[in-house]
């Protein structure tokens, strides 16, 4: 393999896949991305075994080839050339030669046969979609995931699939975000249920710029995005989901409209003084107000009130400030809905007139 190209070429590919190499490698060849140059195009793909990210890009290709380099090596020799320094990459026997301008790095190598890579993930139809949406649908609920639970299926992203809609939904147990869009007339899916695995989508947003379209496709094991000359690959965690449209409160009939900046600052304000591990709160809902109050093992309280349109029964009502401030971060209308049946059901928020986007907060005993 021969081939010369200029820093700047090699480097955003490089950047773009390097999220996917793990520090500390089970197997040594996690750690090295394959390099495969050939009709003047340069393939770079780095993979976790869970999350496979190809980025490709134009070069002068001598001769055609494959290898795998150390790619955190290969990233900061090109991150310390000088800007626009050509750069020529030569593979001789086990090594591989850089060479640009003065400087010359040999480089370890290990056989491309040995990179695990995943061709064909068997997809039933492919596609096209706006990336905003995507962008989207991941920004207003992947917060929601859960983080190293041992129900393996809770740690990842369900995508639901319909003739209609693309829906993402993601629940740790505590609280739930849903967010769909709608399909573009013409356009339909089979009605599908996959979940994509933390890292996955933590990858995915990174990559998602928010311009143009990309194309997605559900195959059985994994999920394939090609978007900007990156393809983005994720093997799917095999579970079952929980039926989320259980947990969604039906009856609506005590609801509250705030101002959702007021709200916003208020908790804010409120869970200075709260429990720093629990991070409970207890919301006083009267007509036409809500009282906020904490305190914590210190003996110390703090206490706000707001004005709210609200004409129910009262209620008292504990929650974990963090998942309430989580919600309102995602919601962007100017004032939110909050929908709470007695003191022991969960919170429904959302925009209000608006579906597309719900979030469900379990209540807690204070």
């Amino acid at each position: 393999m021969k081939l010369s190209a200029g820093r700047e070429a090699l480097l955003k590919p490089l950047q773009i896949v390097i999220g996917v190499v793990e520090r500390r490698q089970t197997m040594p060849i996690l750690a090295n991305v394959l390099l495969v140059a050939h009709d003047g195009r340069l393939s770079i793909t780095a993979t976790d075994l869970e999350v496979e990210l190809v980025a490709s890009v134009e070069v002068e290709v001598e001769t055609a080839g494959e290898v795998t380099v150390p790619g955190r090596k290969l990233l900061d020799i090109c991150r310390a050339l000088p800007e626009n320094a050509p750069l020529s990459i030569s593979q001789s026997g086990e090594k591989v030669v850089l060479r640009s301008g003065r400087s010359k790095f040999t480089l370890t190598t290990l056989p491309a046969a040995e990179f695990p890579t995943v061709e064909d993930i068997n997809a039933e139809e492919a596609l096209e979609l706006p990336q905003k949406a995507v962008q989207r649908l991941l920004e207003k609920t992947h917060f929601s995931m859960a983080q190293q639970d041992v129900r393996y299926y809770l740690n990842g992203l369900l995508l639901e699939t319909s003739s209609k809609y693309l829906r993402a939904v993601a629940t740790d147990g505590h609280r739930l975000a849903l967010c769909q869009v709608a399909l573009e007339e013409g356009k339909s899916l089979p009605e599908k249920q996959v979940i994509m695995p933390r890292k996955g989508v933590l990858e995915l947003q990174r990559l998602l710029t928010g311009e143009g379209v990309l194309t997605m496709e559900l195959g059985t094991n994994h999920i394939r995005i090609q978007l900007d000359g990156v393809r983005f690959t994720s093997k799917l965690i095999d579970g079952r989901f929980p039926e989320y449209d259980r947990v969604i409160p039906k009856d609506t009939s005590n609801e509250l409209l705030a101002d959702r900046a007021s709200l916003k600052g208020a908790l804010l304000r409120t869970s200075i003084l709260s429990n720093e591990k629990y991070r409970g709160i207890r919301l006083l809902i009267r007509e036409g107000t809500m009282l906020l109050q904490a305190h914590n093992p210190e003996q110390e309280e703090a206490e706000d009130e707001l004005e709210i349109e609200y004409s129910g029964e009262d209620i008292e009502i504990g929650f974990n400030v963090t998942y309430l401030l989580d919600a309102l971060g995602a919601i962007e209308s100017e004032q939110v809905t909050l929908s709470v049946l007695d003191g022991n059901s969960s919170c429904l928020l959302r925009e209000p007139g608006n579906d597309d986007c719900k979030y469900v907060v379990m209540p807690m005993r204070l």
